[in-house]
């Protein structure tokens, strides 16, 4: 009986992970890559085929995303999910795949003009379709039969509608373990969705630690003030509230927000302002959240939905669909909330926004979710000057806010609160979906703060589920396409330096004759330059 962690090792997104349990095996979660991929993953330890059943923690593309092409590889097995998780799927994994299509025909059209050799989309809509018919959902906290000698239980952890840490209870050879995945574990006092909830007992589990190094905050933020200050002010200037947001989650609790605000009329002086929520995918999920109110809203949302009032509806909320609707909600110059996927600005719509609102200053980009490295989301935040949209250099001159707080990931203490839950210490602890470093420190913080033996694999690491012994720590391989294109961006950065140097020269050449004085300031600046930087 042994685990293996494919996925999310040292990196935040694409979570894998193996069990094997008397010669069969199990997959938890198959997620897709999102934003810059640090390190290469390891192989499946058996071909897509030999895979006999998946368990799902969430919908999010992270740790769904790859079910299709598990199928177009030959699984046919049944993927366990809760029933709000599998509505979600049902929607984003064909989203998921048309991105995939446009994509590889928008790369096909190039690759014709330039000669190149076809590209092929990872995978299709008829891949997401046969995936979403393998679906199985099944009601939280109930265990429900795997496969012989394997059973599993699902416990709402209140990071995403359908949510859940996964317990599996595996025996082989006369010896049973219990090991638990905590998927994402939600933040508390959350709009919408209920607090996490405890798991009691584990041999071994396998946490996130997104937030593992960081603290959202000693008292919850008041959002619903915060953000309308932002709107009052950029409403003032004549600007828009851009609001780059996750479809799936995120979205609806900002929607929640704005109903309060619009109930309660904490506008007086803009009072009929519209909110755009600009995402099909999002629009959709929606709907889905509506549905599934019974078994995932917290109390709160719950009393308003027995009251007859939508929590997630108001009066000027405009849900567009097409691209031409899209397009016209910036030709409108009325002030406006604008909320747009993708929540990291690295595709859709949200870049159109950007395009048109980004270089005016009396505009404001309000950022409400985790921001990746390397993504633009992350550069925006970290005070970029420009930015590069659909070929045109654009300044930054907007306002660039964080609702600071809102997240639907739990933080350090959130985490630690949770594993501190368990009844008994479980024997280990396998720490993945954080940042490089980030999981480390996670670990090692385990130890002190709870006692726990910890350890963070890179891709491939196996644990012995019989003995606790970790077999290997996994293989640390830098993803070769970033090795590359940090060579290029080194050498860009050098060949931009030589240029520099070449313009001084040129400078000193035009500057012959000027005063003696002038020239020894020159040569002393030169000097001082060169002493600085020589090696």
């Amino acid at each position: 009986m042994k685990l293996t962690v494919i996925g999310a090792a040292h990196e935040v997104t694409g979570s894998c992970h193996v069990l094997e349990v008397a010669g069969k095996h199990i997959m938890v979660d198959c997620g897709m890559e999102q934003g810059p991929n640090l390190y290469e993953n390891q192989e499946l330890p058996v071909d897509p085929s030999e895979i006999d059943v998946v368990l799902l923690t969430h919908a999010h593309i992270d740790h769904s995303g790859k079910l299709p092409l598990l199928v177009q590889k030959g699984f046919t097995g049944p993927i366990i999910c809760t029933f709000a998780t599998a509505d979600l799927c049902d929607i984003m994994l064909r989203d998921s795949a048309h991105i995939q299509e446009f994509e590889a025909g928008w790369r096909n059209r190039k690759a014709k003009r330039s000669g190149r050799e076809e590209y092929e989309p990872l995978y299709t809509m008829e891949d997401a379709e046969k995936a979403i018919r393998l679906l199985h959902p099944v009601d939280y906290n109930q265990e429900v039969a795997v496969l012989e000698g394997v059973s599993a239980r699902f416990t709402d952890v209140g990071h995403l509608l359908g949510s859940a840490a996964i317990e599996v209870f595996a025996t082989e050879e006369g010896q049973t373990r219990s090991i638990v995945f905590s998927g994402d574990i939600g933040n508390v006092e959350q709009p919408i969705l209920k607090d996490p909830h405890y798991v009691e007992e584990a041999d071994y589990v396998v946490v996130e630690s997104t937030y593992g190094d960081r603290i959202h905050g000693d008292t919850r933020p008041d959002y619903v003030a915060e953000f309308t200050r932002m709107m009052r002010e950029t409403f003032s200037k004549g600007g828009n509230v851009v609001v780059p947001s996750f479809a799936v989650g995120r979205t609806q609790e900002m929607l929640y927000f704005i109903r309060e605000i619009k109930e309660h009329n904490l506008l007086p002086e803009f009072p009929n302002f519209k909110v755009y929520v600009d995402s099909p995918l999002a629009n959709n999920a929606t709907k889905i959240f509506n549905k599934n109110y019974a078994s995932c809203f917290d109390q709160e949302a719950l009393s308003l939905v027995e009251q007859g009032i939508n929590p997630l509806l108001f009066d000027g909320l405009v849900a567009t669909t097409t691209s031409d609707e899209s397009k016209l909600i910036n030709v409108n110059k009325e002030c406006k909330v604008i909320i747009s996927a993708s929540g990291m600005c690295e595709a859709g719509r949200i870049r159109h926004h950007l395009k048109h609102n980004l270089w005016r200053p009396e505009s404001t980009i309000c950022f409400v979710g985790y921001q990746a490295v390397g993504t633009l989301g992350r550069r925006l935040i970290e005070g970029v000057d420009s930015v590069k949209l659909f070929g045109e250099v654009v300044e930054v001159k907007a306002r660039i806010e964080t609702l600071k707080g809102v997240s639907g990931h739990a933080d350090q203490n959130g985490l630690l609160d949770w594993l501190a839950g368990f009844k008994r210490k479980p024997k280990k602890v396998v720490v993945v979906h954080g940042e490089d470093t980030v999981t480390d420190t996670f670990a090692a913080l385990l130890g002190e703060a709870l006692g726990i033996e910890a350890f963070a694999p890179f891709s491939g690491g196996t644990l012995d589920l019989i003995t606790g012994e970790v077999v290997t720590l996994g293989v640390r391989k830098v993803y070769e396409s970033e090795k590359d294109e940090k060579k290029v961006r080194n050498q860009s950065a050098f060949n931009r330096a030589v240029a520099a140097a070449k313009r001084l020269l040129e400078v000193v050449n035009q500057n012959e004759g000027i005063a003696n004085k002038d020239l020894a300031k020159l040569r002393d600046q030169i000097d001082n330059l060169a002493d600085k930087w020589e090696r």
